[in-house]
């Protein structure tokens, strides 16, 4: 009896919030959305790879890429998921006031990515490579312009976190909740890191 009325009581405290995968519903949602999104990028990477060489002569990668400047932007994200693994690191231990320096570091870290590539488009623009000038144009900017949008959006969640943690509004658990936004942060870096060899780093 004792035993049952230990199992009954781990179903109640588990249930409804894991799958039957051992993950938590909400980290399940994540590793899903995540999964979606790999599709959505992987079709972008490979639309861009597709059209890289439908250029003009003189408006071709070779003669716009700024691979110093984009390589020390790429370090500045790169340095962001360090920034994050110690904001989760903090929230573990309970440490709301370190888990909120360190948000707040990677997000002013993925603004400083987001201004850099800013200014790059606006320098491209201004050589003559607008979206609909060809087909390599309008691939790439699609590529790290999706890409831009979601650090954005990272931007955003981080700091909206950083005020719920600030006003102890954080809905569930709050370390969860700084992991499953990890999770995300990374995501977006790794990807970066996908984008960034495959754009500037490969020839065309």
């Amino acid at each position: 009896m004792a035993d049952t009325a230990v199992h009954a009581d781990e179903h109640v405290d588990h249930g409804g919030h894991y799958s039957s995968t051992g993950l938590s519903n909400n980290k399940l949602a994540m590793w899903m959305f995540l999964g979606s999104e790999c599709l959505l990028f992987g079709g972008l990477i490979s639309t861009y790879m597709l059209y890289r060489g439908r250029h003009s002569e003189n408006l071709g990668p070779d003669q716009v890429w700024d691979i110093p400047f984009t390589s020390a932007s790429s370090f500045v994200l790169l340095m962001s998921s360090l920034t994050m693994v110690l904001a989760v690191s903090s929230a573990v231990r309970d440490d709301d006031r370190n888990t909120k320096v360190w948000l707040s570091v990677t997000a002013l870290l993925g603004a400083l990515f987001v201004a850099g590539q800013v200014y790059e488009f606006t320098t491209f623009y201004r050589e003559g490579l607008g979206f609909t000038t060809s087909l390599f144009s309008s691939s790439f900017y699609t590529l790290t312009g999706f890409h831009g949008v979601h650090v954005s959006v990272g931007i955003i969640m981080l700091m909206s976190l950083v005020g719920m943690i600030s006003k102890n509004k954080v809905v569930g658990d709050k370390k969860e909740t700084v992991e499953l936004f990890g999770l995300y942060w990374h995501f977006v870096d790794v990807v970066w890191i996908l984008i960034f060899t495959l754009v500037y780093l490969i020839p065309a």
